[in-house]
């Protein structure tokens, strides 16, 4: 059943006044600041950036796989396992929390290799915090979901990226034990009467992978899955540019699509062979597309971590605003190489995590972020600044965001 709209009233002094339950939802607590963005249509209230509400955690950085299309093809810097003293950091604060962060396990390495991970799930979850973990599921034994069941995972989630088979070693060559593997538990969750981990499924989409989406969609239902991301490769050499299925941006920053291009208004209708020609006309035109009330272009141009409230915890106890920033990487947007240096708001060796979350400088990073006031490098891409994110053309202090494909939605993480 859908709930129904809430009302927000307007005092003699023109000033929204939030029922509690959105306030809560926001984080908005008295003297918060908000982003109000507003169209033809109505107004959109943003979250307030005062409050921690999700927290990425980096357990490790060792994989056992060796996927071409993973950041490790393009840096230099050692691998690791995050310490017990910084995990005890971590907890530390999030006791002293007193509204708990969703704590995510996840990162640029295979979170089931550290070998204290279930400890580590278990504390989190003890801590009072709902826990997620994302996996490339080739470990998936029946001993470890059982494990994964026994200390209440709420979420796991498997990265695939096809259904073929490729190169020993590759992703792709393990798909089909990967979909065994969460059918493994998804059993297990029968045996033992329960719902959790819940199964989330991440596919990264290329030339060469994008037909096998409804295959993974279909393995994905069968195996209980009840969410699925799609993202874009993140090319980090030019072999993998070719295999990418996006080039530019259509929107600018500045403005919304709707004061500068035509809008289309489509109504719900069936995919079929008769309309997929004229709706794949429509959606690679230049237009501002909305379908049944919903624009498709309102993904662009924002920080996903920010507006969820978001802070990322590298291996080495490095804390950056987002995943993009942990480690330093190379992209390529219509054949400019990008170079994303890495971005640290602070060390929990120094300060715990709400000293760093509440620091001030780092209090209005969030703040530019969430206005996302940058200049469209994805669009233009014209200048040298735009090959980097120490700067830009419009002299934002670093990190300048406006080349980061997560802020234009061809990139998603859970």
């Amino acid at each position: 059943m859908r709930r129904p709209p809430l009302e927000i009233s307007v005092d003699e002094n023109g000033r929204l006044i939030l029922p509690p339950e959105v306030m809560k939802t926001l984080g908005v607590s008295p003297g918060a600041r908000l982003l109000l963005r507003a169209d033809r249509d109505g107004v959109h209230i943003g979250r307030s950036v005062s409050r921690l509400d999700r927290l990425y955690i980096e357990p490790t950085t060792v994989c056992n796989l060796d996927c071409r299309m993973c950041m490790h093809e393009s840096w230099d810097e050692p691998v690791g396992n995050m310490s017990r003293e910084t995990f005890s950091r971590i907890m530390d604060g999030l006791r002293e929390l007193p509204q708990k962060p969703l704590l995510f396990f996840g990162g640029y390495g295979e979170p089931l290799l550290h070998p204290d991970i279930m400890t580590m799930i278990s504390e989190a979850k003890a801590a009072g915090a709902a826990v997620e973990m994302i996996t490339n599921g080739t470990l998936l034994s029946d001993e470890t979901c059982g494990r994964l069941i026994d200390i209440g995972l709420d979420r796991l989630w498997i990265s695939v990226d096809g259904t073929g088979d490729g190169a020993a070693g590759s992703m792709e060559a393990g798909v089909g034990r990967v979909t065994e593997n969460a059918g493994r538990l998804f059993r297990a969750r029968e045996r033992e009467l329960t719902d959790l981990p819940r199964i989330g499924m991440s596919f990264v989409a290329t030339r060469g992978t994008i037909g096998s989406l409804p295959a993974v969609l279909r393995l994905g239902r069968r195996f209980g899955a009840d969410r699925f991301i799609v993202s874009n490769v993140l090319a980090h050499t030019p072999e993998l540019h070719a295999q990418s299925l996006y080039e530019k941006s259509f929107y600018e920053t500045e403005l919304s699509p709707s004061e500068w291009t035509p809008l289309v208004e489509l109504p719900r209708m069936e995919v079929d062979g008769l309309t997929e020609a004229p709706l794949v006309e429509v959606l690679k035109g230049l237009f501002t597309v909305r379908i049944a009330g919903q624009d498709l272009h309102l993904g662009s141009s924002r920080c996903p971590f920010v507006e969820k409230g978001s802070m990322a915890v590298r291996w080495d106890g490095t804390v950056s605003p987002c995943l993009p920033l942990l480690h330093s990487h190379t992209s390529f947007l219509a054949d400019r190489e990008r170079r994303s240096l890495a971005f640290s708001v602070g060390n929990l060796a120094e300060k715990n995590l709400e000293q760093i979350w509440s620091e001030p400088s780092y209090l209005a990073l969030r703040e530019r972020l969430l206005a996302f006031d940058f200049p469209p490098c994805t669009l233009c891409n014209s200048c040298e600044q735009a090959d980097s994110n120490k700067s830009d053309c419009f002299d934002s202090p670093t990190p300048a965001c406006g080349g980061c494909l997560w802020a234009q939605g061809y990139i998603q993480c859970p």
